[in-house]
């Protein structure tokens, strides 16, 4: 199956970063439109008609989620860029703002516009160092046009775009974490409700969107909603493409762009080769290191949010981890549950106390002092701590452990019992064999 390219295909074509190329391939155009024959409504409507869905995680419908916006606030607006991509496995947006940061920048454009808001943010995180060099260059740039600041374009609206430095926390992917860590507060997400919409940024109406997700809305109001929503054939509620981050046992890691009804099987053996070394595959995590792991035989179904969730599984930021037949489950949740613990930011009890919990245990039983009921343990304290917190970090950690032991138990139960790997008594089996 062939991939349909609307971003990636501009990540080929030489300088794409400079805006002068950028408007060269038509770019700035859909801005203008919006402005001058546009009404905010209009905008949202159109967006919601696409179908595009929020691509940084939670899925929500995009045009849905700026329709919440109060219109008659006496506060100011904020729009808030999610540029944080801090999910294991996930490298997506990187791309996106190294080689087409101008797209961002006229999906901010558009979405300020439509939600009322004169101010807005690229929370992006600190590793980040290039990406946030390059943000800074495509904000100066287009400074220079006059396309940010007052009266851009030539009319009355005015916007400012200021990029904000995280300082490496997963925790502040989350938004409101996010918006506590842009306020110089500690990273700590909030109680909802209420929602960003109403109490966002500087307890102001506020719209955190993805950079993937905003970097399709140009396409989006130039071509139209009824085009994005045709390329994901056959999905209800999902329209458009979106980017996916390979990695692990493929023969071509990297990003591939594809309509939401590619199934995962597709992403795995058509765009990224297949296994490499021509083994067999055992796994597949298909959105991140946070959403439940898909068995070899479970991988022929559509890559659209809907479907992933019918499979027991989740869509989130796109990140395809593909594990092949040499993989120890074991020891590929415990580096997961070492990072979201190490990452927890302590706030709620269970989270905390569990995600501690389950590391200690795993360690031991790497260390070859498993016991009886082990097993059973993981289990047990990873439920308890889905949905018992205030963000969605404790399903993160607890989600990857009830998936990887309930279906790779035997595993599992093999560490527990004889101190090691069953592959390496595998591998010992076939060399005495050979």
């Amino acid at each position: 199956m062939p991939q349909v390219k609307v971003l990636t295909e501009f990540f080929d074509v030489p300088d794409s970063h400079k805006i002068d190329v950028w408007e060269k391939h038509g770019g700035y155009q859909a801005i203008r439109k919006v402005l001058k024959s546009m009404t905010p409504d209009e905008v949202i409507e159109e967006v919601k008609r696409s179908k595009l869905r929020g691509l940084g995680g939670a899925g929500f419908p995009t045009g849905v989620k700026w329709g919440f916006v109060p219109k008659d606030s006496e506060k100011p607006k904020y729009l808030v860029v999610n540029a944080d991509e801090g999910e294991p496995g996930t490298f997506k947006d990187r791309h996106v703002i190294m080689n087409i940061p101008h797209s961002l920048l006229e999906g901010m454009m558009i979405a300020s516009y439509a939600i009322g808001a004169h101010v807005a943010y690229i929370y992006i995180r600190g590793e980040y160092v290039h990406p946030a060099r390059r943000l800074e260059e495509a904000i100066a740039e287009a400074k220079a046009k006059g396309y940010l600041g007052k009266g851009i374009f030539g009319t009355d609206y005015d916007l400012e775009v200021y990029i904000h430095r995280g300082a490496g926390a997963y925790i502040c992917g989350e938004e409101t974490a996010l918006l506590n860590s842009l306020e110089g507060k500690k990273g700590w997400p909030r109680l909802k409700p209420p929602f960003p919409a109403t109490v966002g940024a500087f307890q102001s109406p506020t719209v955190v969107n993805n950079v993937e997700t905003l970097s399709y809305v140009p396409h989006i109001i130039a071509r139209g909603a009824d085009w994005f929503a045709s390329l994901s054939e056959g999905t209800e509620r999902c329209g458009g493409t979106r980017i996916f981050s390979v990695s692990g046992h493929v023969k071509r890691p990297g990003v591939y762009e594809a309509p939401l009804h590619t199934t995962l099987r597709e992403i795995v053996y058509d765009f990224a080769g297949g296994i490499r070394g021509d083994k067999k595959l055992k796994a597949v995590i298909p959105g991140g290191s946070s959403c439940p792991v898909l068995k070899a035989d479970e991988i022929d179904v559509r890559m659209c949010f809907d479907d992933l969730a019918k499979a027991g599984t989740m869509a989130g930021s796109g990140g395809v981890i593909v594990m092949d037949e040499d993989t120890c489950m074991f020891d590929t949740l415990r580096n997961i549950i070492h990072f979201y613990a190490h990452e927890s930011c302590g706030q709620c009890t269970p989270c905390r106390q569990g995600t501690g919990w389950l590391v200690r245990i795993f360690d031991r039983i790497a260390e070859g002092r498993g016991m009886p009921g082990d097993v059973d343990n993981i289990l047990e304290i990873a439920q308890n701590i889905m949905g018992r917190t205030i963000c969605p970090l404790g399903d993160a950690a607890a989600m990857p452990v009830i998936s990887f032991v309930t279906k790779f138990r035997e595993e599992f139960e093999y560490h527990v019992r004889e101190g090691r790997c069953d592959l390496e008594d595998r591998k010992q089996r076939v060399a005495m064999a050979s």
